[in-house]
């Protein structure tokens, strides 16, 4: 695997690790909501996460990762729809798509 694809798998693991720590083992959406330093936090992991994943799949379309446009996507929704972000759907993600992700990241690293 090429070195750069490696380090950019290395920076969605690391993102995926960082929002894990900010929302601890509770995983609480009412303490999610009512922390905005948090909230911000989690979207630029996004951000790092998406623009990671773009880079990605520019060096290696052939690279398997089951949800790589609904994350470049993601993230283009994040900096471009600052004003729009639907928190639940960040939820969302973070309750649903992660830990597949995680996984996914951990076999590439392999």
């Amino acid at each position: 695997m090429n070195v750069e694809i490696k380090k950019f798998l290395y920076d969605i693991r690391e993102s995926i690790e960082s929002i894990e720590n900010y929302l601890g083992n509770e995983r609480d959406f009412s303490v999610y909501l009512s922390n905005k330093m948090l909230r911000r936090a989690v979207e630029r992991e996004f951000e790092i996460i998406g623009e990671a994943m773009n880079r990605i799949e520019r060096l290696d379309p052939k690279i398997k990762i089951s949800s790589k446009k609904q994350i470049i996507n993601m993230r283009n929704r994040v900096i471009h729809g600052y004003d729009k972000i639907d928190d639940e759907i960040v939820w969302g993600t973070i309750v649903r798509h992660l830990p597949t992700l995680k996984i996914e990241i951990s076999k590439l690293l392999k």
